[in-house]
């Protein structure tokens, strides 16, 4: 295994495999584990570990898939989840740490405490069972389950679509993010042409939930049900989870209708299928293993951005008026008006009377009422915008008390770079947000070139340079540890990982 020099000072360790195209078939093994922890609650469909170990001649690597939130930091899969799977992996079959890749797909599912166990043990019954196989790259679309969470507003600032807080008002909305419609496929199939693994890379929130909220592996658990049932034969779904840190599911915010992660996987399943048909696989796969560990700069302006934060706040609170309603009479007044504006206090034959005796007792009280509902809206509106910067204050707050304890000014960030046939793939430990995904795979020279997130580790959210200066405080522009130079370093390094994979 060679050691490239390390470029620039943000750049830690460089590992690459300078491997050619193979001269016999590249070898696979497939298996899984379910990994639901069961003694949590009510159990919709269940979650599972799947790894996907590659061999070829001397090297081995393996690809792991989580149905869990995160690598570490969220949920109940531990900071030394990865380093443990890695040394076990290690001793048992001799894998390298940095040949073993591991995604979560971030959905929200309760997953056992054991799951580093039943994680080695799915990646050793997938290494007993090695074949040889033929690969294929492809990819699909799917556009209908998604939405960019990011709105941009009228004052120029943005915000994003959460449960933790309302929606601005209509009017105030001007435009919206991008989404990835893009799904990345490999195909691997046996030397007799049956499937035997499906990667497919797409980026969305798996967080949508099914109805009576129970643990759920959500939309990609769905979709990868799909596609195994549907090719059968044993045939195992990958999924690897995308630039997803500014994409929701469809209609997140729906409340006429339970919300159903169900047919949104359906949906994606279905598309991801109907692109592997036209993949053709090929049996000399060129196999590529790139990984970097980068040195990301830390933002230094919690401290700003929460006293930015605190001055909207006060004059927020200034804002707020006194009026005579409550909730209890506010509901029916409102309704009152909206039904009639023009006559709202009585019929109109009662204000036909008023103005004949020359009286105007029903208009004044219209007016006043008027006021008051109109600076109880007012109060309303204010309350939401304080609720969110209340959230947002309290991320800023947490991540910049993480950053004092680390007393480092950069932070640590795994880059693996993946060549398997013309299927070509980078990895980062954070919460990309799509535009990050989509320039770097418009400027890629592989047509295959694909890009996952939340691997190998868990570093927040990661948004745009841009996103990073926004005065709204989206959750992605506060609930991150990276200054805005970051991202500069990550693109830099990852082009010159792609060149490499990319090379002949």
């Amino acid at each position: 295994m060679g050691i490239e020099r390390a470029v620039p000072s943000l750049l830690l360790t460089v590992m690459l495999w300078p491997s050619t195209v193979v001269a016999g078939p590249l070898m696979a093994g497939v298996a899984r584990v379910e990994i639901t922890d069961r003694s949590a609650g009510p159990v919709n469909d269940p979650s599972y570990a799947k790894a996907l170990v590659l061999k070829d001649g001397a090297t081995s690597a393996v690809i792991i898939t989580v149905d869990a939130v995160a690598i570490g930091e969220l949920g109940r899969i531990g900071n030394s989840y990865l380093a443990n799977v890695r040394a076990q992996l290690h001793k048992d079959l001799g894998i390298p740490p940095a040949n073993v890749l591991v995604n979560a797909s971030h959905c929200h599912s309760v997953v056992r405490a054991d799951a580093d166990r039943l994680t080695v043990q799915t990646a050793k019954e997938a290494a007993s069972k090695l074949q040889p196989v033929k690969a294929g790259a492809g990819r699909g679309r799917e556009d209908r389950i998604m939405e960019n969470r990011r709105l941009r507003m009228r004052d120029g600032s943005e915000m994003d679509v959460r449960h933790a807080y309302s929606m601005p008002t209509d009017e105030d909305v001007a435009g919206i993010g991008p989404v990835d419609p893009e799904i990345g496929l490999l195909r691997l199939d046996g030397l007799d042409g049956r499937p035997l693994a499906v990667v497919y890379n797409f980026a969305v929130h798996p967080i949508m939930g099914v109805p009576g909220g129970a643990n759920t592996a959500d939309i990609s658990g769905f979709a990868s049900k799909v596609i195994e049932e549907n090719l059968g034969g044993g045939a195992t779904a990958f999924f690897l989870q995308g630039c997803a840190g500014d994409i929701n599911p469809a209609k997140y915010k729906e409340v006429h209708h339970p919300r159903d992660a169900e047919p949104l996987g359906n949906l994606l399943g279905l598309s991801a299928l109907r692109a592997l048909r036209d993949i053709r696989t090929r049996d000399d796969a060129t196999f590529r293993w790139i990984q970097e560990v980068l040195a990301l700069p830390r933002t230094t302006d919690y401290e700003q951005r929460i006293s930015a934060i605190q001055a909207e706040q006060a004059r927020l609170l200034a804002s707020l008026k006194g009026t005579s309603l409550n909730l209890k009479t506010f509901l029916p007044l409102f309704m009152k008006f909206k039904v009639s504006d023009e006559f709202p206090s009585y019929y109109s034959y009662r204000y036909l009377h008023e103005k004949a005796a020359g009286r105007e007792e029903l208009r004044r009280l219209d007016a006043e009422n008027r006021a008051n509902l109109e600076q109880y809206i007012r109060n309303i509106h204010t309350m939401e915008q304080l609720t969110r910067l209340q959230t947002n204050l309290d991320l800023l707050r947490m991540h910049q008390a993480q950053t004092a304890a680390a007393g480092s000014k950069t932070i640590d960030a795994e880059v693996v770079g993946v060549r398997i046939g013309d299927f070509v793939l980078v990895t980062f430990p954070g919460e990309l947000s799509v535009e990050i995904g989509l320039g770097l795979k418009k400027r890629a020279q592989a047509p295959f070139t694909f890009v996952a997130g939340y691997t190998n580790g868990y570093i927040y959210y990661t948004p745009t340079a841009e996103q990073r200066r926004n005065p709204g405080y989206a959750q992605e522009d506060c609930d991150t540890l990276v200054a805005p130079e970051w991202q500069q370093v990550f693109e830099r390094r990852v082009a010159a990982i792609l060149d490499k994979l990319s090379a002949p």
